[in-house]
């Protein structure tokens, strides 16, 4: 078996699909993080103010099965296979046909799509295998991100520190690149965090995007904070005018960074050595 996933084409094939798997539990997880992150805040609000704490439905990554929230309709396993439930549903539920968001058919695709780039370019490696949990990671921060301008820390931090014990055995660059690239990732955007605020009396930012940006640099090292960095920016800047100017999106409603910082990321995991050396002039 190990012989058969040597074979770069193998490999990625096999990885495309796990990631189309992968991409599927990551839409559970986009889904239900943030509500048992407020049900855990809301219990925690009770304990403090001394009240009886709130009867919540059980709900965890892996119970109860996933349902339509508009009929409650149990998804069969038939009807949760990746990208191909959604295409034969015609995008809509099997109990009540309301509308499925295609976002869970994007999920699923864009995840086994990267995992298959991560396993051509890094083979049936460490590295290779590493990747993907980095990608699956980003995607999961990317998607919870958009829909509550959250950064969860049980993502963030456990990605940071398997970030720093990968690099410890040099897997995407030395350990002392990757700890000094967690520090400056971190303090980076807490001094722009600080002096946006004291400029404005606005947070600029959360103080999740500092986490990531920290996981970003343990896991490739200060090397790569600039062109991240600078990726994020235009990326960020390029879509927040686009959607002031078509979608009438108020100056004043905030747009998550967290997304940019995670495409950033992405592009830099691969192409970061080349976009280094060619724009900044950093020797690697």
């Amino acid at each position: 078996m190990l012989t058969l996933l040597s074979d770069p084409v193998v490999f990625t094939g096999v990885a495309g699909v796990l990631g189309l798997l992968i991409g599927s539990f990551l839409n559970v997880v986009i889904h239900r993080m943030p509500i048992m992150m407020e049900r855990e805040w809301a219990l925690q609000c009770a304990e403090l103010r001394g009240e009886a704490a709130p009867v919540f439905e059980a709900l965890s990554l892996a119970q109860p099965r996933s349902r339509c929230p508009a009929c409650g309709h149990a998804i069969s396993a038939l009807e949760n296979i990746p990208v191909l439930s959604y295409l034969f549903l015609r995008g809509r539920c099997k109990g009540c046909a309301a509308r499925i968001s295609p976002r869970y058919p994007l999920v699923e695709a864009t995840t086994g799509l990267l995992f298959a780039c991560a396993a051509w370019h890094f083979g049936f490696t460490t590295a290779g295998l590493s990747a993907m949990v980095f990608i699956a990671a980003l995607i999961a921060l990317t998607g919870i991100d958009f829909d509550t301008q959250l950064l969860p820390d049980d993502i963030t931090l456990p990605l940071l520190w398997l970030g720093l014990a990968l690099n410890s055995f040099g897997v995407f660059t030395d350990l002392k690149s990757a700890v000094f690239g967690a520090i400056a990732g971190y303090l980076s955007l807490w001094l722009v965090y600080w002096a946006f605020k004291l400029v404005t009396g606005k947070e600029g930012m959360g103080y999740g995007d500092f986490k990531l940006l920290a996981a970003l640099g343990a896991w490739l090292g200060w090397q790569m904070l600039p062109v991240i960095i600078l990726l994020s920016s235009i990326v960020g800047a390029v879509v927040g005018i686009s959607l002031m100017l078509v979608a009438r999106h108020g100056r004043n409603v905030p747009i998550p960074f967290g997304p940019y910082l995670a495409a950033a990321g992405l592009i830099a995991l691969v192409w970061g050595t080349p976009l280094t050396v060619a724009y900044l002039g950093i020797r690697l």
